[in-house]
């Protein structure tokens, strides 16, 4: 199935917008999407060589590379990138390793929790107090995981529990400085490296291009604040019936045994 026109349909010139895991999957069909669209683009990843790409496809974005599980590299990276008023946030970095409790490490099960939630109160902690005076945009990439359980993901289905009451929360914190906060599912399968390692093969058939959840994320960027603290649906947002009306913002859960972002 072909993608979306990138950028098509919300213009987004000159919004700041800083990404995380942007440099494959989900992270780097948004970027792609919203460079178009006229997003100046703040880039996190830790895989150099595939952020190098990514900065390649969309001039004038700025990154860094960084561990998003070491909370003393993650202060520093965005001391590096952040350097004017940001007005989105797209939280999209996750690690899924599918795994039985008795395999899972206390340093693994730490390192998915650090990059998940502990990072993103970093980044909004950050960013907040700008957003405080100018409004903006919190965006936090989730799934199934974030609202039921799954064997084999107790560390990536406690991170996304978190997310979920994180956001939430900030909604709340945030509605009278006009801040939007809320999760995104994705939705739909969709083809990335984290799902060429957890997808059974009858998934594959169904997977698509991670450019063509972008749109929702293009829109929940021009702050539809009515949303804030909603959970909302990237596959349903992104469709041309739908997106980018109000209306069309439903809370319809991802397939099931959608495993990550």
């Amino acid at each position: 199935m072909p993608g979306p026109e990138p950028g098509g349909g919300v213009p987004l010139e000159g919004q700041v917008i800083v990404i995380t895991g942007a440099a494959q999957g989900l992270g780097a069909g948004i970027a792609r999407y919203l460079h178009a669209a006229g997003a100046r683009l703040l880039l996190l990843d830790r895989d150099a060589d595939r952020l190098a790409e990514i900065v390649s496809a969309c001039p004038g974005a700025v990154s860094a590379v960084v561990d998003l599980a070491d909370a003393s590299a993650t202060e520093r990276a965005l001391a590096e990138v952040v350097t004017e008023p940001v007005d989105t946030l797209i939280h999209n970095a996750a690690i899924l390793r599918m795994e039985p409790l008795e395999d899972v490490t206390l340093a693994a099960f730490q390192a998915t929790l650090n990059v998940g939630i502990q990072a993103g109160f970093q980044l909004v902690k950050a960013l907040w107090p700008a957003m405080k005076t100018r409004g903006g945009a919190l965006v936090f990439v989730s799934s199934r995981s974030g609202i039921e359980g799954f064997a084999d993901e107790t560390a990536y289905c406690a991170t996304k529990h978190a997310l979920e009451g994180f956001s939430k929360s900030l909604a709340l914190e945030g509605e009278p400085y006009g801040i939007l906060s809320v999760t995104v599912t994705p939705g739909m399968y969709m083809h990335t490296p984290m799902s060429e390692t957890n997808y059974p093969p009858e998934l594959r058939e169904k997977w698509v291009d991670p450019i063509e959840l972008a749109p929702a994320f293009a829109f929940l960027a021009t702050r539809p604040l009515h949303l804030s603290g909603q959970r909302l649906d990237a596959w349903a947002l992104s469709r041309p019936d739908a997106a980018p009306r109000p209306d069309a913002a439903r809370r319809t859960e991802s397939p099931p045994t959608e495993p990550a972002p």
